[in-house]
């Protein structure tokens, strides 16, 4: 089954809304029309890149991995970084009919944990993003 891609209004009208009204942390999340220019567009679509006929993230946890990594370390919004990537991560998995099940504190844990990661180690991160998502991975 092919990976369903997302859209722009799809993480604005779902993922973008639903960190600011269920993730509230001392700091808000400030305004969509506030993202950084073509940030945002670059992280929906490397997860499906494919150079000389070859995909270059497989499956839908290799999508994820790399769409979430992305989401924290390309900041492409002011504020709220992690926790739209959370949340978008989520809505990606439930459009492709699948869901994390895991505790919430220890997947912000493991959020910051990304957001903190050595820019230079981004292969081995996403590769324990993506088994980070397998172990909790279910089927809807």
């Amino acid at each position: 089954m092919k990976s369903k891609k997302l859209t722009i209004a799809e993480v604005e009208y779902v993922a973008f809304y639903l960190a600011r009204k269920f993730m509230k942390w001392n700091e808000h999340i400030p305004d969509f029309s506030t993202r950084f220019p073509n940030i945002l567009e670059s992280c929906l679509i490397t997860p499906f890149a494919s150079f000389g006929g070859k995909i270059a993230y497989r499956g839908i946890s290799g999508k994820a991995a790399t769409l979430f990594y992305l989401m924290i370390k390309n900041h492409p919004f002011q504020n709220g970084n992690k926790r739209v990537a959370m949340t978008t991560l989520m809505y990606f998995l439930h459009k492709n009919k699948k869901w994390l099940r895991v505790d919430n504190q220890e997947f912000y844990n493991f959020a910051k944990w990304v957001a903190e990661s050595n820019p230079k180690l981004k292969t081995e991160t996403v590769k324990a993003v993506e088994k980070f998502i397998k172990t909790y991975i279910v089927k809807l």
